[in-house]
């Protein structure tokens, strides 16, 4: 499976979250930001390369919403929606390169009764990045290994200036970029940055849109909801064993949307490691000093199962969710930590990763964080729909591998009350 997979469905939902007005007959409300960036990289490692200024460039293209009828708009308080494309300098071009990204994002007002000056934006995508670590030509730089790469920032914006058609903003956030565990070294770059943007548009609101607003606050809905996804993912194993190999999963969720726009739920996962059962098959270091009795099944040694409960937000065709996960069984993570965790010297460990406290909780606990694309819009409640997706799997909040997933929804009856019967 190769990861373009992944960042061609990136760049599909962000196309359709800058058009997420749909269905209705107005088009004309959009905006477009031209934005400066000035921070800091963050050190990756110890005699990490040193950097610069770093500088970046970013254009978003996207949708003011006001005008769409749809309740996730109501919810989130007219959020924005659309894609950025940036260009960034790290502060060395030679050993940490220049990263050429594109994020789908999600911009919502903060402290709407008091103020409507805040917004915060949060955006999740891909980047290419020209320079990477070499272990004879760049072996100080430790942060990324691939070309292409996820990319996140979430940004803090406070309006400066208002004009008829463009407001002058200030901007503080925060960006990062790894490769999600398909290639080590992958200490990530982490970056500090302010800014300063110009968002170019002028925001329509029809007359209707207060009706509308109020009809959609009143109205409180309930689904309960049963899923489906299977998924085939990559990662490495260590710096040692560092192919890219399979990881395949199961999962089934069941739970409930909240109206339309909230979706909560809980479930059950299946994972098959390739890289776990060809160490255990081919004998490989540690097996027989540490579990020889992994090799009586390397199946199920390869293999791990546990439970989750999710949180999701759906915007029309796409759905934003984050998951949190108990690992019931996962045995041979004791020597995934043990290699990963270790040092080495020509090829050879000289120390291996200590099975301490914090082991355990990367042992235990699960994660994940994934952008979907439904076939059909979540706003009208279909019964049945399908959805692909692409997502960072992590041991808490270290990435364990990426994945791209098809997935099944089954809806059942909408339940809607007005606030009058609810009380």
């Amino acid at each position: 499976m190769k990861l373009s997979g992944y960042y061609l469905l990136l760049f599909f939902i962000g196309i359709q979250l800058y058009g997420q007005t749909l269905e209705n007959d107005h088009k004309k409300s959009f905006f477009i930001t031209p934005e400066v960036l000035v921070g800091k990289t963050m050190e990756a490692n110890t005699g990490f390369p040193k950097t610069k200024l770093q500088k970046s460039f970013f254009v978003s293209f996207g949708s003011y919403n006001t005008m769409s009828d749809q309740q996730w708009v109501t919810e989130l308080g007219d959020p924005k929606t659309g894609v950025s494309f940036g260009v960034t300098d790290f502060g060395n071009t030679e050993k940490i390169g220049i990263a050429y990204s594109l994020m789908p994002f999600v911009e919502i007002g903060l402290f709407q009764k008091h103020s409507d000056k805040w917004d915060l934006n949060v955006g999740m995508g891909a980047s290419y990045i020209d320079t990477q670590y070499d272990p004879d030509t760049n072996p100080l730089n430790l942060a990324v290994t691939t070309a292409v790469n996820w990319s996140f920032r979430s940004f803090l914006y406070y309006d400066l200036l208002k004009r008829n058609r463009m407001t002058w903003r200030l901007g503080l956030g925060y960006a990062h970029f790894s490769n999600g565990h398909t290639r080590l070294p992958n200490q990530g770059l982490n970056s500090f940055l302010i800014s300063l943007s110009s968002q170019i548009g002028r925001e329509q609101e029809p007359l209707d849109r207060h009706e509308i607003k109020r009809k959609h606050k009143q109205t409180k809905s309930v689904e309960t909801y049963f899923s489906f996804r299977t998924g085939i993912g990559q990662n490495v194993l260590s710096r040692i064993f560092n192919d890219k190999k399979e990881v395949y999963s199961v999962a089934f969720s069941g739970g409930k949307i909240i109206n339309r726009t909230f979706k909560f739920g809980v479930g059950f996962y299946y994972r098959f490691y390739e890289h776990y059962y060809d160490h255990i098959y081919e004998n490989g270091q540690l097996i027989d000093e540490k579990v020889p009795d992994f090799r009586e099944n390397p199946y199920r040694n390869a293999t791990n199962f546990g439970f989750s409960g999710s949180a999701e937000l759906l915007i029309g065709h796409v759905g934003v969710e984050f998951g949190l996960g108990i690992n019931v069984y996962k045995p041979f993570y004791k020597i995934d930590w043990q290699l990963s965790q270790g040092y080495f010297y020509n090829g050879e460990y000289t120390r291996l990763g200590e099975l301490d406290w914090y082991y355990e909780v990367k042992r235990t606990v699960s994660s994940r964080l994934g952008i979907k694309y439904y076939l059909f819009n979540t706003y009208k409640s279909p019964k049945n729909n399908l959805f692909l997706g692409a997502s960072i799997n992590a041991n808490l909040g270290q990435a364990d591998f990426s994945e791209l997933s098809l997935g099944y929804v089954y809806r059942f009856n909408l339940k809607e009350r007005s606030k009058k019967q609810l009380n």
